[in-house]
C-alpha cells in the first residue's frame, strides 16, 4: 500500500481521540489527543531534531497526540503491504524514550479501554500500577476491535514481543 500524505484519522482512532482522557492527580492517563495526523513538515521537522539528523524525514510516522513532557504517540508505517489501521503504535518520549506499545490499532484501543496511555505504557514503572478502565473508550474498542479485548500489560507484551529492535531501529537513525 502507498500512503497518501492524508492527515485525517481512520474512524476508530478518530473515536479514540474524540473521548476525554482523565489525567486525576497522575492516576489516570497523561495524553493529548490531536484533531488530526501532525502535519508532515511538523513532522520532519521535529524528527530531525529529535534525533539529530537532518537528513531524515518523518513519513515514517503519523504523530496523534503528546502527554505532558511533548512524547509524542503515533503510529510506526513499518508494514508497507498494510491500512493505518494495522500499524504497529509507538511512543517516542522527549528524552529520547521509544517503545512500541500496541502492535496495530486495534490492540491500541483495548490499551486505551483499560485505562493506560501511550505514556504509560511506554514506562515500565507506570505500566505496573492498577490499571483504570475507561468505559468510552471500551465501548469503543468493541465497536472496532471486537473479540480482541486483552488487558494491557497483554496488549504491551505482545507489541515488545513482535518488534523487539524498534529501540535499536531509532538509535540507528540518530545523528
Amino acid at each position: 500500500m502507498t500512503y497518501t500524505d492524508d492527515r485525517q484519522f481512520p474512524p476508530a482512532l478518530a473515536s479514540a481521540m474524540a473521548a476525554p482522557f482523565d489525567y486525576d492527580g497522575g492516576d489516570g492517563a497523561d495524553f493529548e489527543p490531536f484533531p488530526a495526523f501532525l502535519p508532515a513538515e511538523e513532522t520532519t521537522g521535529w524528527f530531525r531534531a529529535w534525533t539529530g539528523n537532518k537528513d531524515l524525514d518523518g513519513d515514517g510516522f503519523r504523530i496523534f497526540g503528546q502527554d505532558g513532557t511533548g512524547g509524542y504517540a503515533a503510529l510506526w508505517l513499518t508494514r508497507p503491504a498494510l491500512a493505518l489501521t494495522e500499524q504497529p503504535v509507538v511512543f517516542l518520549g522527549s528524552e529520547g524514550e521509544t517503545a512500541v506499545i500496541a502492535r496495530d490499532l486495534g490492540d491500541f484501543l483495548w490499551l486505551l479501554a483499560d485505562g493506560l496511555g501511550p505514556c504509560e505504557a511506554a514506562d515500565l514503572h507506570e505500566r505496573q500500577r492498577a490499571t483504570r478502565p475507561n468505559p468510552e473508550l471500551r465501548s469503543v474498542a468493541e465497536r472496532f476491535a471486537p473479540g480482541r479485548n486483552r488487558s494491557a500489560a497483554t496488549v504491551i507484551e505482545l507489541a515488545t514481543q513482535e518488534f523487539p529492535d524498534f529501540d535499536d531501529t531509532i538509535a540507528e537513525l540518530c545523528g
